[in-house]
């Protein structure tokens, strides 16, 4: 009941029984008692995609919840803001959040969340292990993402090493569409998006070539 919550007053952080009062969101009246949180966190998870995160959280309710800030910590104690997903306001039903941290360098991560409410104040959950990324070991052209698709889907693919990398589109045919990479590139995880709107709807494959490697995998446009 956000009724029972009431306004924090600098300098005041004991109760009339000499108890410590909740700072951020203190029980309205003189002896403090306990207040329902503003947000009942029940998880707070990861998944490692390549050098791709996906951070997941759920709730069992919120109150006042304007949503979240989703930080991250590397090789020291800074944190940085690097996305906000918007919460549910008031409720009193389980809620499920997703975050993307796409496209990272190696290294291991430190995450938290700042949930915000609407009068400014906040708290924070900190993800309970670091997260390793580590250099792509072998090659490795993945699944493009959505498939089907329309007009637009990503391609990921893993070096191991630097050097020339060409991936060509080419219709069910076997004749040559398009070139969407023929220059040098770094090792690690890379993707490139691929714009089907000129095209028909139809099979289409996509083929990664570097160094010795060479991997071809279909795809569908759908009109």
């Amino acid at each position: 009941d956000t009724g029972l919550i009431g306004i924090p007053i600098p300098g005041i952080s004991d109760d009339i029984d000499g108890n410590p009062r909740n700072l951020l969101y203190p029980y309205k009246g003189a002896d403090e008692a306990d207040t329902p949180l503003p947000v009942e966190l029940n998880s707070f998870g990861f998944t490692i995609d390549g050098n791709n995160v996906m951070l997941f959280w759920n709730t069992s309710s919120e109150i006042n919840n304007s949503g979240f800030n989703i930080e991250r910590s590397e090789k020291s104690t800074l944190w940085q803001n690097i996305g906000f997903v918007a919460g549910n306001g008031s409720t009193n039903s389980p809620s499920e959040y997703f975050f993307k941290d796409d496209n990272l360098y190696k290294g291991k991560y430190k995450y938290r969340l700042k949930q915000i409410d609407y009068n400014g104040n906040f708290q924070y959950y900190y993800l309970g292990n670091e997260v390793e990324i580590n250099f792509a070991d072998e090659f490795s052209l993945f699944q493009n993402f959505p498939n089907p698709f329309n007009p637009n889907t990503v391609i990921r693919y893993q070096l191991p090493v630097s050097g020339l990398v060409l991936i060509k589109i080419y219709d069910v045919s076997g004749k040559e569409v398009t070139t969407l990479v023929n220059y040098k590139q770094d090792a690690g995880y890379h993707s490139i998006t691929f714009n089907g709107t000129n095209l028909s709807g139809g099979v289409y494959f996509y083929k990664l070539q570097s160094e010795t490697f060479i991997q071809t995998r279909k795809m569908i446009l759908i009109k």
